[in-house]
């Protein structure tokens, strides 16, 4: 990709009901009642995070991974921060992916070269994770190039939406011969039918997959673009938190 791509929880309490040992004034016998305690169970649900990202395209809905932690904690801390709002999707081609989250873009001019902006901020530690591909619908985190950045360390603000095309057997041979991997059944499956770009796979972190909205997503991705494929007419987004 280009040289940058890219729990609220509830507490259990436990009740507990102990009923008082009462002594009569007439009986010299006191009576006492048993105790008992209710037990509910402890364990602390796992909060699950989404956002919406409203563009003029429409609203796409994103559930983020627990297990990426440390991408999802930055990219929910972001949108807490309203980073992204006005940013633009910068970067989009047809059959392969949306990108944005450049803070740079926010008052970019007319063709000006976006993708770069966000090296300021810490980057994160790379998560890859064995059960993640880049199937339609993913969201990933976009990062400098191998060349500057060995570790494929992710850009902190800048992230992709993968729009995707199918992919014949012939072809996922080809690029397992290219990448030294072997597809799984699964993997195989999904990029034959649903699609996705399975070249990224092991090379970007995935932290995330769209619910709700590939429509807007396949919009944006369709739209007229420069020679460095930027969209002619600016996309701005608004991404917030959502139950």
């Amino acid at each position: 990709m280009k040289k940058i791509f890219l729990i609220t929880f509830s507490l259990f309490f436990i009740l507990t009901a102990s009923a008082q040992v009462k002594k009569s004034t007439t009986v010299k016998k006191s009576v006492t009642k048993k105790s008992s305690v209710v037990k509910r169970a402890t364990t602390k649900p796992t909060t699950v995070f989404r956002v919406k990202i409203t563009t003029d395209s429409g609203v796409i809905i994103v559930r983020l991974y627990d297990s990426t932690i440390n991408h999802r904690n930055n990219f929910v801390k972001l949108v807490k921060q309203h980073f992204y709002d006005s940013l633009l999707f910068h970067r989009v081609m047809p059959g392969f992916m949306i990108q944005g989250g450049d803070p740079t873009s926010k008052y970019a001019q007319a063709g000006e070269l976006l993708g770069n902006g966000g090296d300021s901020l810490e980057k994160i530690p790379a998560e890859f994770k064995p059960y993640y591909f880049h199937k339609r619908g993913v969201l990933a985190a976009a990062r400098e190039g191998d060349d500057l950045n060995p570790t494929k360390d992710s850009n902190a603000c800048q992230f992709y939406i993968v729009t995707g095309r199918t992919f014949s057997d012939q072809e996922l041979d080809q690029i397992e011969l290219s990448t030294n991997r072997i597809f799984t059944a699964e993997e195989r499956n999904a990029y034959k039918t649903i699609g996705g770009a399975p070249w990224l796979d092991n090379n970007y972190t995935i932290f995330g997959e769209v619910e709700s909205g590939m429509d807007a997503a396949d919009k944006i991705a369709a739209m007229p673009r420069d020679g460095n494929n930027r969209p002619l007419t600016d996309i701005r987004m608004k991404i917030e938190l959502v139950r």
